[in-house]
This record gives C-alpha cells, sequence and structure tokens, in this order.
C-alpha cells in the first residue's frame, strides 16, 4: 500500500469516527437502512436468558460494517436503556462478507442482518411487563456512506412461563450460523519481526492440517488496543501473514476472529484464536531469564551482523563485483609508489563511498516500508530508469577504460562523467566504492540472504545496522590492503603493462553493460532493443568525438565539446525520450507461458501458493525456484546445481513438481514469501515434501549438486 492510499485510509477512518459521533448533530435524510427490535420470547420468567436481535435491512446495493470493518466504514453500534435487573451481553456479529475496492478491504453486511444480544433477567425480577430499549448508530454505504440513527423498541412479559414469539424462528436460524469454534482446527501465531513507525506490524498465522481447504482467510475481531487490517497474505502451506495497527501502548497478546474456509456457497466459517509468540514456532531461541550470556535478542542480532559482515566480505568475490575488483588491484599498484598517507587515505575514501551507498539503499528500504510497501534485495533492478541510467554509467566506465577518453576537470556533462569514471584521486577512489555497491547488489552471497531478510523485516535503526556492516565486509579488505603498504610490494611495478591491462579490464566491464542492457530492454517491449541499442551507440560516438576533438584536438577543444554534447541531447530526445518512452515504460508482465523452454531440461512451470498447495494434497513433491534474470548468484545455480542432468533424472524419477517464481520484474507474492521464509531476496530454493504436515526445506544461497539431489531425496520420503 502506498504512502498516498494509507493516508487516505487512515483520514476515511477518521472522517467516519467523526461523522458517527456528529450524527446526532446532524440534519440528514431519512436512512436507507430499516431497523427493529426483536425478542425470541414474548414471556420469560425471571432468572432467563433470552436472545434479542437488532434487525438491520439494507436497500440493494447498500451495506453497513462488521465488528471490525477493516480498513475503512465502521461498526453499528447499540446502547441499551433497560429496566433494573435487566442487562444485554455482547453483540453476536454474524458472519461478513469480504468487501474490497482498490486497495482497501472492508467486512460488510448485505440485505437482512441480524445482531443477536442476549438479555438476562435476574431471579428477583418482579413479575409484569417491561420495555426495552436502545439507541443503533450505524454507517451505511453504497457509492456514498452516510450515518445512520434510531431508537428501538419492545415490549416484553415477566411472568411464570416461557414463551416463544413469532421471531423465534428466525433468531434460531441466525443462531445456528452463527460461527462457532472447531477443537479440530488448531492454529499457532508468532509477530514477523518489530513494529514500524506508523505502529504497523506483521504477525503469522499457521493453521493446523484439520483446516483443509484451498482458501483460508482471518477476519480479526475488533480489538480495545487497536484493529488487525483486512489485507490478507496467503502464503501458502495453510500459513496466513496480517498486520497489526496498534492505537494503545502495548502489542497485544494474543488475536482471535474468523477462519474463513473455502468459497461460497461452500464456505464455513470457525472462531479461532492464537498467542503471539515473539519468534516463529521451532526456533531454538530462548528468552529465558536464567540462561547465562548476553540476551536472546542481542545474541540473535549479533549471529546476524556476523552474517551480513561475512556476506560483505564474499560479495568480493561474486561475478557481479569483479570487474571492479580488478580495476581496484590496478589502483593498488599506481598507489605502491604513492606516500603511505596518500594510500591510506584512499582506502578510507573508498570505504566511504562503499559505506554512503549501502545507507542510500537503507534509506530506500526505510522509505519504502513506512509507505506500506514491500522492499526486498535488488529491487533496483526491477526498475526501468535505474537500469538505462546504468547501462549507460557502465559503457561510459568501459570507453573511458579503452582510452576513448580522458579524464580531466571541467564543467561539462561529459566533463562530469568522465570524473566519476576516474581512477585516482578522492573522487575516484569515492565513485569506486560507489560502483561497487551498486554493482554488488543482484548478487547475493552466502550469509548475506540470512542477514538481509531479518534486516528487512525489523526496524529502521536495524536496517542502517545490518546495511552498515554489509558495507564493512565489503570495502574492509581495500582499508587493509591501503593501511599495510608493505603488503603491496608483492604487486608488479609500475610500467607499460598496466595500460594494457586498463584495456583488458574494459573488456568485463562491456560485458557488464551487456549485461544490464539485456535486463533494461524487457521493459520496453518489442522495440526496447532497437532504441536503447542506439542510445548506447550514441553515446559512444559522443565520447569518442569528446576525446578526439575535445581533448586532444587542442586548437579548438571547445567545438568538440559542443558536437559530443549535441549528440548526448538528440539521441536522448528522439532515443529516449520519444522512441523508448524510458521515465514511463508500459506495464511488462513476467513471461510466464515460456517458461517451460526459458530452462531447458526441468519442465517449469509457473509458482504460485495454489500450484504449491494442490500438488502436495496429492502426494506430490515441489521443487520451488525463486530467480531473477538479473541474479548472477541464481544463474550460477542453475547452470552448476539445477539444471544438470542428475538434478533433472532425480526430478523426473521421485514426479517431483518443478514451480519457477520469476523476479525479474516487481512481483509482489514472491515479495511476501521471500519474507516469510526471512529472505530479503533472491535467490531462494525451496523443497516442500509431499507430506503436508513436513516443514519445507530452504536451501543456502549457493548451491551444490549434493545439496539439491539430498534435499530431493528428503521430499519424498
Amino acid at each position: 500500500m502506498s504512502l498516498y492510499r494509507m493516508m487516505f485510509t487512515r483520514l476515511t477512518r477518521w472522517m467516519t469516527c467523526l461523522l458517527v459521533l456528529i450524527a446526532p448533530f446532524l440534519t440528514q435524510a431519512a436512512p436507507r437502512t430499516q431497523i427493529e427490535l426483536l425478542l425470541d420470547h414474548e414471556e420469560a420468567k425471571p432468572g432467563t436468558t433470552l436472545i434479542a436481535a437488532v434487525s438491520l435491512r439494507m436497500p440493494p446495493k447498500w451495506h453497513t460494517y462488521w465488528a471490525n470493518s477493516g480498513d475503512s466504514g465502521g461498526a453499528t453500534k447499540i446502547k441499551w436503556q433497560l429496566p433494573p435487573g435487566i442487562s444485554a451481553g455482547p453483540i453476536q456479529w454474524p458472519v461478513p462478507r469480504k468487501y474490497v475496492d482498490a486497495d482497501l478491504v472492508t467486512y460488510i453486511l448485505e440485505n437482512e442482518a441480524l445482531l443477536l444480544v442476549p438479555i438476562t433477567i435476574a431471579a428477583n425480577t418482579s413479575a409484569g411487563e417491561v420495555t426495552l430499549q436502545a439507541e443503533v448508530r450505524w454507517l451505511e454505504c453504497a457509492e456514498q456512506c452516510l450515518p445512520g440513527q434510531g431508537e428501538i423498541t419492545t415490549k416484553l412479559k415477566i411472568g411464570p412461563t416461557d414463551r416463544a414469539s413469532p421471531a423465534s424462528s428466525d433468531i434460531q436460524k441466525a443462531q445456528a450460523a452463527l460461527p462457532k469454534p472447531d477443537p479440530a482446527i488448531e492454529v499457532t501465531g508468532w509477530w514477523d519481526g518489530p513494529g514500524d513507525t506508523n505502529d504497523l506490524r506483521r504477525f503469522v498465522l499457521k493453521f493446523g492440517p484439520a483446516a483443509d481447504s484451498n482458501t483460508i482467510d482471518f477476519y480479526g475481531d475488533a480489538m480495545a488496543d487497536g484493529r488487525i487490517t483486512g489485507a490478507t497474505t496467503d502464503a501458502g502451506d495453510r500459513t496466513l501473514i496480517k498486520t497489526f495497527e496498534k492505537s494503545g501502548d502495548k502489542w497485544p497478546a494474543s488475536v482471535s476472529g474468523l477462519a474463513v474456509l473455502g468459497t461460497a456457497p461452500n464456505q464455513r466459517a470457525v472462531m479461532v484464536s492464537a498467542k503471539l509468540e515473539d519468534r516463529a514456532p521451532g526456533s531454538t531461541t530462548t528468552t529465558s531469564s536464567s540462561s547465562t550470556g548476553p540476551p536472546a535478542q542481542t545474541r540473535g542480532l549479533l549471529a546476524i551482523l556476523f552474517a551480513a559482515f561475512l556476506g560483505g566480505l564474499i560479495l568480493n568475490i561474486m561475478p557481479c563485483v569483479l570487474p571492479v575488483i580488478a580495476l581496484k588491484i590496478l589502483s593498488f599498484v599506481k598507489q605502491s609508489k604513492q606516500a603511505p598517507g596518500r594510500v591510506k587515505q584512499l582506502g578510507v575514501i573508498y570505504a566511504l563511498g562503499v559505506w554512503a551507498s549501502f545507507l542510500v539503499l537503507a534509506g530506500l528500504v526505510i522509505g519504502i516500508k513506512q509507505a506500506g510497501g514491500a522492499a526486498s534485495w535488488g529491487m533496483q533492478f526491477q526498475n526501468p530508469v535505474f537500469l538505462v541510467a546504468l547501462t549507460s554509467l557502465v559503457v561510459l566506465v568501459s570507453l573511458n577504460l579503452f582510452g576513448l577518453f580522458e579524464i580531466n576537470l571541467g564543467g561539462g556533462a561529459m566533463d562530469a562523467a568522465g570524473q566519476l569514471t576516474s581512477r585516482e584521486g578522492p573522487a575516484g577512489a569515492f565513485f569506486n566504492g560507489v560502483l561497487a555497491t551498486v554493482l554488488a547488489t543482484p548478487c547475493t552471497a552466502p550469509f548475506l540472504g540470512l542477514a538481509l531478510g531479518f534486516a528487512f523485516a525489523s526496524s529502521a535503526p536495524v536496517i542502517i545496522l545490518v546495511f552498515s556492516t554489509v558495507a564493512l565486509g565489503l570495502a574492509l579488505p581495500y582499508v587493509i590492503l591501503s593501511w599495510n603498504p608493505a603488503w603491496l610490494k608483492i604487486l608488479p611495478k609500475p610500467g607499460e603493462w598496466m595500460e594494457h591491462f586498463k584495456q583488458l579490464m574494459a573488456f568485463p566491464m562491456l560485458a557488464t553493460g551487456a549485461w544490464i542492457f539485456s535486463l533494461a530492454v524487457p521493459h520496453f517491449g518489442k522495440s526496447g532493443a532497437l532504441y536503447l541499442g542506439l542510445f548506447v551507440v550514441s553515446l559512444a560516438l559522443a565520447a569518442y568525438i569528446f576525446g578526439q576533438f575535445g581533448q586532444r584536438n587542442l586548437k579548438s577543444p571547445m567545438v568538440g565539446k559542443f558536437l559530443a554534447l549535441a549528440v548526448i541531447v538528440v539521441a536522448y530526445v528522439i532515443l529516449l525520450e520519444r522512441g523508448l518512452g524510458w521515465r514511463h515504460p508500459a506495464a511488462v508482465q513476467a513471461n510466464a507461458s515460456g517458461i517451460e523452454n526459458k530452462l531447458g531440461g526441468i519442465q517449469w512451470q509457473s509458482w504460485s501458493n495454489d500450484a504449491v498447495t494442490a500438488a502436495r494434497k496429492s502426494g506430490r513433491p515441489v521443487l520451488v525456484d525463486f530467480t531473477a534474470d538479473w541474479c548472477l548468484t541464481c544463474q550460477v545455480n542453475k547452470k552448476t546445481s539445477i539444471e544438470i542432468p542428475s538434478v533433472v533424472a532425480r526430478i523426473k524419477e521421485l514426479n517431483i513438481l518443478p514451480l519457477l517464481g520469476d523476479y525479474t520484474l516487481q512481483n509482489p507474492a514472491i515479495t511476501a514469501e521471500l519474507a516469510r521464509f526471512g529472505r530479503a531476496g533472491v535467490p531462494l530454493v525451496i523443497v516442500f515434501p509431499a507430506d503436508p504436515s513436513k516443514d519445507p526445506i530452504v536451501l543456502p544461497e549457493v548451491l551444490t549438486p549434493n545439496i539439491v539431489l539430498e534435499a530431493l531425496a528428503k521430499a519424498k520420503g
């Protein structure tokens, strides 16, 4: 949900409450909803509990709201005026209908709804006729919402016998239709991370095998210290993710509501409740106060930070970052002849570039979370604007390495781009750190997925701390080398070979540009490759003109610079703005129909939670691969450990259903699934055993054939 949608939702609820409060003071038209007070007894003995029914009859297309109205609306209120000795209990609500309008989810009552209320007559109540009276306030909505208010009364005779009323049959039917507990349906719950700055906190409900339905939903009861929002994320395997919005000082220890199984007309609602633990069931973390050492949360955070640090270290050798690694080696060779203080300074500035970039990423994640959205590692590679800009930047870096243009100080656009690609001086050191971070984000190293999954579900300070720790791991090797000049002596002496090495390193950088180009093209349809390719060629032409005539031809350098700038401007307007429409690309969906041929030997099908559930019910294991074209770790796993003959044969032998979750483009369902398994990004490979009662097997980020084969064998057993 966007920030504006969240603000609109809250404003709607506030305005609803305001309308209900000021309703008695407004002059309004007659309400559409007709109200009546019914009793199941005409005469009742002292000491009896009878049932009163407040009937709400709504015209077609109009509705009122359930006890928890959801993301907007407001529940009906009943204020009783009863004689001495007679008291009213809480409302017994019928099962509502879930109503979805845009991003708002509400729970509504339509046609005629009976709100049942137990009425208790004290044993010492005197015989005679009494009047039962109540004031009812409600909100009725169709295309517009209006507050309603009315008085209802009825007579009751208190005497020596119990005598049913004409409305008794209807009230008994309404009682029979009320949701009831089912001891066979078990549900466990836990908080999915801490609350955020908007007092929102997600929780998870896991239903037992008795909740045997393809569709499960949870309608949370009304609560005094906040509300359970309407939206439900079905995480599959009888697991739901909900959100609680706090209005009090504490998070609730438990939740209750309706488990709604199946779909109309065979829908069944069951009353359920669950305690909310601070950790997922089965976790080995303990919160015992008698345990020695630091608290469990502290120990858990320290373990996460250690994993983040290791993940950052390993990122240095991942294929995403290798082009920058080679360039850093070249810079160390150059620095080996400089003063030690200068080398140390550049090492620290490089680390600051890495850290600043990770802080920007952390801020982006925090902003998305506060706006109610879902953030994931590598999400910027789903943004076409980012991909076009990065393609252009990496190509410029490559051309600079080839020597097509040189680095010098100046005020032009090409000068600024050239300065960024400089490999010497503080600015170059800082930008090297930025570029290393940008290229590292599509990779998920071992240990990094666990740490980022924890961070993405945590508060803002924890996100910043974890991201800073990853930055430390990524930058530390260079800082150590720069602060130990003696270690640089093992490097070869500077010479002519350095220029050749620099040009050689342009090829892996250019290959990186080609890879990013391939990620950008699918966002722009069939013409994307042509327009973006022509723009890259124009960019190369501008770089050539700038270097050849703006730098090397000293007689009229301004002419060369002007021509280079003109080429870029014309290419930008014609190719990017008009041809590609790069800032506003048309919505492009991930290609699900071509999945079977996309990866060759394994006959993949498109992933969905329903497909996983259906396969396991039929006794079939499931292999799920959440992947993305921009995730190099995913591609390495595919080539070395998934799309190999032994795994293909085992999948066919064990009749395992292979499902592919393509995360190349934005997919909220996959984002929620990644969060459910504690991951912030792909790769995520899961093997679901055939037995639905057994927990899924989550594989590590970096795979080997044996890891995959062992997991497949366990899934069938």
